[in-house]
């Protein structure tokens, strides 16, 4: 994976999906959110239809993709709570290597098993520890590793203390990992932890280091990446940014989907590539098809 990364200057990871479930009306989403797709056939079909925009975008513009399991909150309790099968995990990530094979890749896609933070992700106050988060998190990182995923990533992570003991139960499983965190207007972590102090702590004490890092669900411009320090962007991989300016506050549970011009999210986002070597550019909340149709035609 980490050859894969070097390779290229420029990726696409998928963009939104549980929001364009949400928008449909005719998709009901649960305390699992949208994993449960994956046994349904009505379900599956719309959920494959989402990826294979994003996979078709990117075959079309001969642009490597990430795209990740269906699995945010599919946490052991959760899982239990919900009475569905418990290999659950293991079988979003075979539902996502069928898409790559019908997609025919020749191997510009990879695979990530995903998780969340195990309460609310703009609650940094309601993070676990770090002891606290290699415990609870361990039996889901364990299920999506042995479900053959290219590498793990834990997205929306809004502390970094929840987010150390992610990677140190990632780290266990000897496969490849990200940490995506989500951060305010001001650039930094929804705890208060800057970037580069959210990076060295992670990069110091994990037992083995990640990937590098992305941030998800804030839009391009709160990272300010002319005020972040250089050595925050020889670990930045990637963003995916929400399609609104607005607050997290602001979106969250919002009737009316909230965006700025594709235009200006896309221009944003390809400064981050050119300007800053941010490789992998992708859309959270209000993000679809436009946006990524915009990078790449844009990009590079």
């Amino acid at each position: 994976m980490q050859d894969f990364l070097d390779r290229y200057d420029f990726m696409l990871s998928e963009a939104a999906i549980v929001e364009r479930l949400r928008r449909r009306g005719d998709i009901a989403l649960d305390n699992i959110v949208h994993a449960h797709l994956i046994y349904d056939a009505q379900g599956a079909k719309v959920l494959s239809q989402i990826y294979n925009d994003y996979i078709r975008i990117a075959q079309q513009a001969d642009t490597p993709l990430l795209l990740c399991t269906p699995t945010w909150r599919t946490n052991k309790d959760r899982v239990q709570q919900s009475g569905i099968s418990t290999a659950i995990n293991r079988d979003a990530a075979r539902f996502l290597h069928t898409l790559k094979q019908r997609a025919n890749d020749t191997g510009t896609l990879k695979i990530g098993g995903t998780i969340g933070c195990r309460n609310d992700c703009y609650r940094p106050e309601e993070g676990l520890s770090a002891t606290e988060a290699t415990r609870f998190h361990t039996w889901q990182i364990e299920q999506l590793a042995t479900g053959e995923v290219d590498f793990l990533i834990a997205v929306t992570l809004p502390s970094v203390e929840e987010a150390l003991g992610i990677a140190n139960a990632m780290a266990m499983t000897g496969k490849p990992y990200i940490i995506s965190f989500v951060i305010g207007r001001d650039g930094k972590l929804l705890d208060g932890h800057s970037l580069a102090d959210a990076f060295d702590i992670i990069d110091s004490q994990a037992t083995t280091p990640p990937l590098g890092y992305f941030v998800n669900c804030s839009y391009p411009a709160f990272l300010n990446p002319s005020a972040q320090p250089a050595a925050v962007f020889k670990r930045l991989l990637g963003m995916q940014a929400n399609a609104s300016s607005l607050d997290h506050t602001a979106l969250d549970g919002s009737p009316e989907l909230k965006s700025e011009p594709v235009e200006a999210w896309g221009d944003l986002m390809l400064q981050l590539n050119r300007d800053y070597g941010v490789k992998v550019l992708g859309g959270c909340c209000g993000t679809g098809n436009e946006h990524l149709e915009y990078l790449v035609n844009h990009g590079r």
